[in-house]
């Protein structure tokens, strides 16, 4: 997919219904030629819309009027480029918390999880934050900082067993691995994860704030490396009698086919559970159990425990349509 349709693509089908200021802007990139032309000479990884557009923010340039936009980032397009060059997609939501919960909440306690992808390992805390799902009540520590609403589409995976104290399950371990992890100690860390929330969702942005205020009362174990490579050491270095849980969310997208195929296979070989959380069309053997296509004219990801399909769920973790 070229440069244009890749940007014409994110406005229709990820930013439409979610951001105004971003579905106009990236239809506004696909038919500037200039600046298609300036991201095209950039690598592959670096060409996409959320990492341009938090790249502007973090630098302070405007993005809710398009001239304006143009014209700043034209101007500073040196600056921006070292930023995409020296940063990446690492968008840490902690909403995805929502969707991943009742799966969580639902496996032997206690648990020892283990992100691959954890950005600065926000969601490595869903014990501690609070939730509600639909038009029911809340669940989870009442002094929590972070409130996460998500639809529902049907019973909520896994239900939240009446056995697990408040609703959310018992973690006695975390840890994470990421090719640059994150410190929420650091305050340009923490500007770049503010730049990666869209400019017209305050509520994204007052959790992802309550969520580094949790992590930096006790701070994640995050590795820097390669995930295929680092989380067989960490699976092994969880503490007798608490379940291994390795998860993901929108992470293996960014990894080539081999990768993922070499993940899938550890994953299924390593002890305790899989739970992924990836847009359709990433994980072959995961797409072969779907008893539903994916949704056309939206972006989706599939929740899946253990290789088994159990969701669609929305990127930012504000629905979960389970599957009938």
């Amino acid at each position: 997919m070229g440069v244009a349709e890749a940007y014409r693509s994110f406005g229709r089908l990820e930013a439409r219904g979610e951001s105004a200021v971003y579905e106009e802007l990236a239809r506004r990139v696909a038919g500037d030629a200039e600046l298609v032309r300036l991201i095209e000479d950039l690598p592959y990884r670096q060409r996409q819309p959320n990492l341009l557009f938090a790249a502007v923010r973090y630098l302070g340039g405007p993005v809710e009027d398009y001239p304006a936009f143009r014209t700043w980032t034209l101007g500073a397009w040196e600056r921006v480029r070292r930023v995409m060059a020296e940063r990446r997609t690492q968008t840490n939501e902690p909403g995805r918390c929502a969707v991943l919960l009742p799966v969580l909440a639902a496996l032997p306690q206690p648990l020892a999880l283990i992100e691959v992808g954890a950005s600065a390992g926000l969601c490595l805390y869903p014990d501690r934050y609070r939730y509600r799902y639909g038009d029911g009540p809340l669940i989870g520590p009442q002094d929590s900082p972070v409130t996460l609403e998500c639809r529902v589409d049907g019973p909520v995976p896994g239900g939240v067993p009446d056995g697990v104290p408040g609703g959310v399950p018992v973690v006695v371990w975390r840890a994470g691995v990421d090719l640059n992890p994150l410190d929420v100690r650091d305050p340009d860390d923490v500007r770049w994860l503010e730049s990666l929330v869209w400019p017209d969702q305050p509520e994204r942005l007052r959790r992802l704030r309550g969520a580094v205020e949790v992590a930096r009362q006790e701070p994640p174990r995050l590795v820097r490396g390669d995930l295929n490579e680092a989380v067989e050491e960490l699976v092994a270095a969880v503490p007798a009698g608490a379940t291994p849980v390795v998860f993901h969310s929108s992470v293996l997208v960014y990894l080539p086919g081999e990768a993922r195929e070499s993940f899938t296979a550890r994953m299924r070989r390593l002890p305790g559970h899989w739970v992924s959380n990836e847009p359709p069309g990433v994980l072959p053997s995961v797409d072969e159990l779907m008893p539903l296509p994916a949704p056309e004219g939206r972006m989706v990801s599939m929740l899946a425990l253990d290789g088994r399909p159990l969701a669609f769920t929305g990127l930012h973790g504000q629905f979960l349509e389970r599957f009938s």
